[in-house]
């Protein structure tokens, strides 16, 4: 018999707790008793994303939530800045376009966190932009990026300032009110601790305002239609009724733990990991890494595909390769959700037999030891 365990960036494991939760019966979404677990779940939301503003509950993909931001903040024609650098910065413009935008890419190479003066350079140049779109955390390469600052210089123009927070959210400080950030979308299955098949939307004063002037067309996904049945406690759309069981359990265990705290475990478990790969004679990816991903270079004359590989069909570790143009070049460590020291110094020792088996010169226990000598501290 073989255990799995996922140490991927998404879906993440799901706590007991959260799995109970989701498998008592379904209740009618039209009902008295799922008004009151729809309340809780948007009370636990507000405080997740540091807001006292609505945050939307969708039955979709965090991919669904990025172009609901996109259709409810702009109108045909406008003029966007796209903070690329990764597959997911990647894919804000690509639904950008899609939707007839005009791009304005502010382009990063992969492995780099932007500098925020190129996005106020970019600002000064084009007064006539309309949003700015940015993913926090790059699952695609580790990255993540200095949110704070760009807020900062976007607040100052007319401009709208659009978040992935998707791989950040419940991993990192996100204040939305304090940094004033106009919409926030997130996603069930990465910190969230949850399956796939929910999104989150949070919009800002400004956010709202523009939804109300957006004209590219929207049904789905239009974010004013949602507002109003949520400010009543129910959904337009058939809701993910067992995922939001879920979900209020597992922002229950989050409020349990504290915001700092979960902070403070999940920047631990990373910088165990970068000690980790670091002493195996590895190479980090970013250069401004994120704490919910470790991106690692594969070394010289060994299969990146293969390090995957290995682990997930001989030791039952399911970690992730690179994307895009990084495929088979970098593998990924993901420490984010319902994680702990353990589950890191059980990835590190697969790892260790890993690069072992495909003839990487590795002593078995150095990496172990650099993650304990963290943890012990």
């Amino acid at each position: 018999m073989k255990k799995f365990r996922l140490l991927a960036p998404g879906p993440t494991e799901v706590p007991p707790e959260v799995l109970l939760a989701m498998a008592r019966p379904v209740i009618h979404h039209r009902t008295p008793e799922f008004e009151a677990l729809f309340a809780e779940a948007r009370r636990g939301l507000q405080w997740l994303f540091q807001t006292q503003r609505e945050v939307l509950l969708l039955a979709a993909s965090g991919t669904g939530a990025m172009e609901g931001a996109v259709v409810n903040a702009c109108s045909p024609g406008d003029r966007v800045l796209v903070i690329r650098g990764g597959k997911f910065g990647e894919r804000w413009a690509e639904i950008c376009l899609a939707h007839g935008l005009s791009v304005i890419p502010v382009e990063i190479s992969y492995g780099k966190a932007v500098d925020p003066r190129q996005v106020a350079a970019a600002l000064r140049k084009d007064t006539g932009i309309a949003a700015v779109f940015v993913t926090h955390s790059e699952t695609s390469t580790g990255v993540l990026h200095d949110l704070e600052a760009i807020a900062a210089i976007v607040r100052q123009t007319p401009a709208l300032l659009v978040v992935d927070a998707i791989t950040s959210l419940a991993v990192v400080d996100l204040p939305t009110d304090a940094w004033g950030v106009d919409v926030v979308v997130g996603a069930s299955q990465k910190a969230m601790m949850l399956p796939p098949g929910l999104a989150f939307a949070c919009l800002s004063d400004r956010g709202w305002a523009a939804a109300e002037r957006a004209r590219l067309p929207r049904y789905y996904f239009n974010f004013l239609t949602e507002q109003k049945s949520q400010a009543q406690h129910q959904t337009a759309w058939t809701p993910a009724v067992s995922l939001i069981a879920g979900l209020k359990v597992a922002l229950d265990l989050l409020q349990a733990e504290g915001l700092a705290a979960v902070f403070a475990r999940h920047e631990r478990l990373a910088q165990a990991t970068r000690a980790a790969v670091t002493a195996l004679g590895l190479t980090l990816f970013a250069e401004r890494p994120s704490p919910a991903v470790t991106a690692v270079k594969v070394p010289e004359g060994v299969d990146g595909d293969a390090i995957v590989r290995v682990l997930r069909d001989t030791h039952g570790i399911s970690i992730a390769g690179g994307q895009g143009s990084m495929k088979g070049k970098i593998f990924r460590i993901a420490t984010l959700g319902y994680a702990d020291a353990y589950d890191v110094l059980t990835g590190i020792a697969a790892l260790e037999f890993t690069l072992a088996e495909l003839g990487y010169p590795v002593r078995l226990g150095d990496g172990l030891r650099a993650a304990q000598d963290v943890f012990q501290k």
